[in-house]
């Protein structure tokens, strides 16, 4: 097997453990808060990814060879992935809904390709290039929907004083869809492009995984709010939505060492472009499993026929 179609094969693994945890993460948003929720599935990545990398190091033959630097660049991939690209989409999604934060979310690739060409010298055929804006023109049809460009709900009204100035100005930072879409899918794009140029340095996915994770959630549990409360929230909790969100956390990270074992192999931007097509098995599994009639329409098989034309020439480039 050549390392080309290894690199395919991970980043698809990746995918279809992304699509299983949409799913999952469909049904847990109705068990428990969105909030705690993130915070179990968060600590579920780093359980989870510490107990591979045991695993990992009780199975290999030779020992763990140090690198500092990758290992630094997968903890900065946590920064900015894990928490800054989390936290913007969320964000965005709650003001502006999950269409205009998607739209943003799919141009991660082509800043990615951007931010590896002008930092690594990553080069991508005129092809692939052609292939890969076909793919996200496609997915940014699929993930349309009516309504799309209705404006967002407006911040509430600032204090008065000098602290209406100092709230005015966040207010309208927070109230822009054009910063928090773009400062999600940068922050995506920064975190794929650490990652792939820490695996490449240093062949350890998992132990990248279970760093980036760390990362993100001491971040989280330093930044967030509620956080004292967290242990009386998760006891009084439905048992039900605390398993779901720990199987999300289960689905995510291994997601996430596919991805980027993939970056080994293939493109940063490839393997990215892989991963954001969820949209083509989310739309007929949510109608199969959730009977979300409204979830196919012919923009919907029109954006998949385009998308998957798009893969096609990006595979076959």
């Amino acid at each position: 097997m050549s390392d080309t179609v290894l690199g395919y094969l991970l980043s698809t693994g990746g995918l279809l453990l992304f699509s299983a945890g949409i799913l999952v993460a469909k049904a847990a948003s109705t068990q428990i808060n969105l909030g705690l929720g993130f915070l179990i599935a968060t600590t579920t990545n780093v359980v989870f990814s510490a107990l591979a990398f045991a695993v990992q190091w009780w199975l290999r033959a030779d020992g763990l060879q140090w690198n500092g630097y990758a290992f630094g660049l997968f903890a900065a991939s946590g920064v900015f992935a894990t928490y800054l690209g989390r936290w913007f989409f969320y964000e965005s999604v709650a003001r502006f809904g999950a269409a205009k934060a998607s739209i943003f979310q799919v141009s991660s690739p082509l800043f990615t390709a951007l931010i590896a060409w002008s930092l690594l010298g990553e080069k991508i055929s005129s092809w692939v290039g052609f292939g890969m804006v076909m793919t996200i023109a496609g997915l940014m049809l699929v993930g349309y929907k009516p309504g799309f460009f209705a404006g967002g709900k407006k911040p509430p009204p600032s204090p008065s004083g000098q602290a209406q100035v100092k709230e005015s100005l966040h207010a309208r930072l927070l109230g822009s869809v054009l910063l928090l879409g773009l400062g999600s899918s940068l922050a995506y794009a920064v975190g794929n492009v650490l990652r792939g140029t820490a695996v490449r340095a240093w062949n350890e996915p998992i132990l990248g995984a279970l760093t980036g994770a760390v990362a993100g959630l001491l971040l989280h549990l330093l930044f967030s709010s509620g956080k004292q409360n967290f242990m009386q929230t998760l006891k009084s909790a439905r048992r039900s939505g605390v398993w779901l969100y720990g199987l999300l956390g289960v689905l995510t990270i291994s997601a996430q060492m596919c991805v980027i074992a993939s970056m080994r192999y293939i493109p940063l931007s490839v393997a990215t472009l892989v991963t954001l097509c969820t949209p083509l098995l989310i739309f007929p599994l949510n109608y199969l499993i959730f009977k979300d009639k409204e979830a196919i329409t012919p923009v919907t098989l029109l954006g998949s026929a385009l998308t998957m034309m798009g893969i096609v020439i990006v595979v076959l480039r």
